[in-house]
């Protein structure tokens, strides 16, 4: 793993801190401003803010001004606020960091609305940015290919639940456009706006898209083993909830039964104990880091295109942050 001589979340922030600047500026509560207040209500809740940190990154590795591209910054961190307001309604969970979801607050109507305005105004700010034309579309149309194919890989998800048996080829796809794809647009983006070439460009998409994989498998593990005061939602909801997640995929495949997969709120947390300790047991959990560790390695190969910087350095760690993180 790469070590850098600045703690990363310290880095992270430095940069979060000109996002949330930029959040309040380019989403200020206005008329009507109860939708403004649910749609800002998530943004201000904090998050990790990584998506935009990998963006100005990007930026700055390829030779760019990081404080250029903060509108771009928080245009992503706006279309990922986005998708986790209507996550939320379409899995029923009510708490998200650890605070009321948007849906329990101000109802379905209202948080979809309010999840409609966020990606809305994202389009809004990216394409009013002051660059060159010709790159402004060519990340307006990345970013409009990623928000479908992340409602592609969402329907994928939402099907997989329906269904008795999910491959492990049609879990990776469904992670590929659900999650990782925005962490690919959030790299190649910072990157065309920084000013590199096409080639270098796609090189970073492969390492967000990559690196996003990595995230989302560990993501699914994170769920399993990570306390629920930690986690800021119930634990193992993934399987209670009948998601066909790779330890599940794995799980099933092998033989392995899981009492409590799909039973929803009658899962006892002693149940739920059982059922990741069986998980353990059997290995599922063990392949799932293993796969995860695996994309994390391929996309950090990607970065070997550019020439050596902090940014990079950066870059390195917070991939090896997203396979090492517990929360």
């Amino acid at each position: 793993m790469v070590v850098v001589s600045m703690d990363l979340m310290d880095e992270i922030k430095k940069r979060s801190v000109h996002v949330d600047m930029g959040i309040e500026e380019l989403l200020p509560i206005e008329h009507p401003e109860e939708l403004y207040r649910a749609s800002r209500y998530l943004p201000d809740a904090g998050g990790k803010r990584l998506r935009p940190a990998v963006l100005m990154l990007a930026t700055e590795a390829v030779g760019g001004d990081p404080m250029s591209v903060v509108p771009a910054a928080v245009a992503l961190e706006l279309v990922h606020n986005f998708t986790l307001v209507h996550d939320d309604i379409m899995d029923n969970d009510d708490v998200r960091r650890g605070m009321p979801a948007v849906h329990v607050k101000w109802g379905s109507a209202g948080a979809i609305l309010a999840g409609d305005t966020l990606y809305s105004k994202a389009f809004e700010i990216i394409s009013s940015m002051e660059k060159d034309p010709e790159r402004i579309l060519k990340c307006v149309a990345l970013l409009s290919k990623t928000c479908t194919e992340i409602c592609e890989g969402q329907w994928m998800d939402v099907d997989f639940e329906t269904r008795d048996t999910v491959s492990e080829e049609e879990y990776l796809e469904m992670v590929e456009k659900k999650t990782s794809v925005l962490y690919g647009a959030a790299a190649k983006v910072g990157a065309l706006l920084g000013g590199a070439s096409d080639e270098v460009a796609d090189a970073l998409y492969e390492f967000g898209r990559l690196v996003g994989i990595s995230f989302q498998i560990q993501d699914d593990v994170i769920d399993m083993v990570t306390p629920e005061e930690i986690l800021g939602k119930v634990r193992g909801s993934d399987l209670i909830e009948g998601k066909r997640t790779l330890i599940a995929i794995h799980a099933l495949n092998n033989g392995v039964e899981l009492d409590i997969f799909g039973k929803g709120g009658t899962a006892t947390p002693e149940q739920i104990d059982e059922a990741v300790a069986i998980l353990e047991r059997s290995g599922s959990i063990g392949y799932a880091q293993e796969l995860s560790a695996s994309y994390l390695e391929n996309g950090k190969k990607m970065l070997d295109i550019l020439e050596n910087s902090e940014a990079k350095d950066l870059l390195l760690a917070i991939a090896d942050y997203m396979v090492t993180r517990n929360y």
